[in-house]
């Protein structure tokens, strides 16, 4: 009965493990490496741009083609951001059970 547990599990494990997992590599790397100085200005240019968007919003007095450009402004400007940020951990759906699984096993 263990037997067919154990092969069960592996089998499990192993399905999750090598599916296609959405990883950081989608993400687009900044080109040149940017000291913490200038990421942070770059930063802040960012955010007061935004806030100058949210303002424009506000108004209402936008046109379709406008507010348009401004979606495509900030989409743009959130995977800037998210390339210089650095990304952070990803763990695939595979990983998640093992670790789990590993958890209960020694627990």
């Amino acid at each position: 009965m263990k037997a067919k547990i154990y092969s069960l599990l592996t089998v499990l494990m192993l399905a999750f493990t090598f599916s296609s997992p959405v990883s950081a590599a989608n993400v687009d790397k900044p080109t040149t490496n940017l000291s913490e100085e200038e990421v942070a200005v770059r930063m802040n240019e960012m955010r007061e741009r935004v806030n100058e968007i949210k303002e424009l919003r506000k108004t209402g007095d936008l046109s379709r083609a406008e507010r348009k450009e401004l979606r495509k402004e900030l989409r743009e400007m959130n995977k800037e951001a998210k390339a210089i940020s650095g990304g952070g951990v990803y763990l695939s759906v595979g990983a998640i059970i093992i670790i789990i699984l590993l958890l209960i096993l020694i627990l």
